[in-house]
């Protein structure tokens, strides 16, 4: 044998380095790795929540962590722009990741100007806020400009904005408004909202308090359903300003309805709903809720992510809560109204016009779930992919693993999925595949072998490839210098690692974060050029 015979910079097995510039992903394969911008992109928009096959969410924190360090000595501003950016747009399905780097920012003195100044923007509810309070104490004390900053947060608002966030969101993670007043200690001459403040630190209602303070007020003392339902209809009150008890009355469910309940609450809502009987088959309050549910421009004001309303669809359809013992029978219309607005949650995408191949990694480290929420890597992949196939007509979807070994079968086959289908059906297609090691080199392998015309590859994985006797990239080139095609490749990245198939080099290839709410539009431009 001529040892010489085994030097390929053509086709160079996925357990060696092809590239000087290629790092062992956590799988023992060869990858690229992320820039840390990209890499901050990919925290903000999936966070560390559950860890991934390979690493435990400790593990997967400190290397984000780490990132936040060299950003925030390196490119203050552009850490603070990033985050503002994934936060404001409603990338990402969780605001966790982005208070708890603009928390770090704030620590820093190059960056805290621009992170405290940012606050507003990225803390917009009370929740959040208090959130951040928690983050920032672990990275700092509480300094005159912090103080300043949180201060800012609560005089920047008119009385009723800051009434609506101080009722709506009393406590959460250890917090309350007391707390981080008695801490910021905010100046104002506004009457209305000094007596706001005045309230919530001390329970005293001075003359200038907000209405809808009043009608809080007020309900705690009431003790029947009709007067809540007045309360709700003549205050604005949302349900969570309510007591427990008021809560389980369908009346004041009928005056919340009434009174137009959010997009995200009445997402969660939809179990007690059910159970309460106002949404049967037929009658009660069925079409409106379900016309709200699917309404594109409520969900665009709302920010709902995408994956909020798959894993809300998911749990719903299944008549069981994931954490709790609740259950419900599921009403078919609202379960179709939740399908109709996962897909309007990406808001309108123009078709690209070229050719796809949509390809999911069904491996064994895919098969875990991801982000804290009950869906798994491959789920949200497929999820993803059922959206590009209702945005381009010239796509197709097949689904794949790697073999152990040279002369092993490897899985690739089409995706028997697409948009009519209910996201639950399409999704259990993806899970009835068999699991095995990762090779992302086969679909382009597979396009090469069955003379596929493809314009564009897109490959949904945790980029935890190994297995394949060549690299993904190397493919990639092969097909293009084979069929003539100038094939793209983008890698809509899982899971937030370090790492990527796509060759940072080569401009035909794009790396995204996977769960961010733009990716269809990513996906059309990129293919366009």
């Amino acid at each position: 044998m001529d040892i010489l015979r085994m030097l390929n910079l053509r086709r160079t097995p996925q357990s060696e380095a092809a590239d000087p510039k290629q790092v062992v992903n956590s799988a023992g394969g060869y990858v690229f790795e992320l820039d840390d911008a990209a890499r901050l992109r990919r925290f903000l928009t999936l966070g560390v929540d559950g860890g991934t096959y390979y690493a435990s969410d400790r593990a997967l924190a400190i290397e984000n962590a780490a990132v936040l360090t060299r950003m925030a000595a390196s490119d203050p501003e552009g850490l603070v722009a990033t985050i503002v950016d994934v936060s404001t747009r409603g990338a990402a399905p969780k605001q966790n990741p982005a208070l708890f780097a603009l928390a770090y920012a704030a620590s820093v003195p190059e960056a805290a100007p621009a992170a405290l100044a940012a606050l507003p923007q990225v803390a917009r509810t009370g929740t959040h806020l208090f959130l951040f309070a928690g983050y920032v104490e672990q990275f700092r004390g509480w300094g005159r400009g912090l103080r300043r900053a949180v201060a800012g947060w609560y005089t920047s608002k008119d009385a009723d904005r800051l009434a609506y966030q101080v009722v709506k969101y009393r406590q959460r993670e250890g917090w309350s408004h007391r707390d981080l007043l008695r801490l910021a200690h905010p100046a104002t001459s506004v009457p209305a909202l000094r007596d706001t403040f005045e309230w919530v630190v001390r329970g005293n209602v001075g003359a200038e308090v907000p209405a809808l303070v009043t009608g809080f007020a007020a309900a705690q003392q009431a003790s029947d359903a009709a007067t809540w339902a007045r309360l709700v209809r003549e205050y604005g009150l949302s349900w969570e300003m309510l007591p427990d008890r008021a809560l389980t009355e369908r009346t004041v469910w009928d005056a919340l309805l009434d009174a137009g309940m959010p997009q995200t609450a009445l997402i969660r809502q939809l179990p007690r709903l059910t159970g309460l009987g106002m949404l049967p088959l037929l009658g009660g309050r069925t079409r409106e809720v379900a016309a709200q549910l699917a309404d594109a421009e409520r969900l665009k004001r709302a920010r709902v992510h995408p994956m909020n309303v798959l894993v809300a669809q998911r749990t719903y359809a299944s008549g069981r809560s994931a954490r709790g013992s609740g259950a419900w029978k599921p009403t078919r219309r609202i379960v179709d109204a939740l399908d109709a607005a996962f897909y309007a949650a990406f808001g309108a995408v123009e078709p690209s016009g070229k050719r796809m191949l949509l390809a999911v990694d069904v491996s064994g480290s895919m098969g875990v779930p991801i982000s804290g929420m009950p869906i798994t890597a491959r789920e949200a992949s497929a999820a993803l992919v059922l959206v590009q196939l209702a945005t381009e007509p010239e796509s197709s979807a097949v689904g794949f693993s790697g073999s152990f070994g040279p002369g092993g079968h490897t899985e690739l086959k089409p995706l028997a999925i697409s948009p009519p289908q209910r996201l639950d059906d399409a999704l259990r297609v993806v899970d009835a595949m068999p699991f095995g090691p990762t090779d992302c080199a086969l679909p382009m392998l597979y396009a090469a072998e069955q003379g596929l015309a493809v314009d564009v590859f897109v490959v949904y994985t945790d980029n935890e490839t190994w297995s394949g006797e060549v690299h993904p990239h190397q493919a990639l080139r092969a097909y293009r210098e084979k069929t003539g095609i100038p094939a793209k490749l983008v890698v809509v990245g899982i899971t937030a690692t370090g790492f990527s198939i796509a060759d940072p080099d080569d401009a035909g290839m794009l790396d995204i974060a996977g769960f961010d709410a733009a990716v269809p539009n990513l996906i059309t431009e990129f293919a366009r050029g």
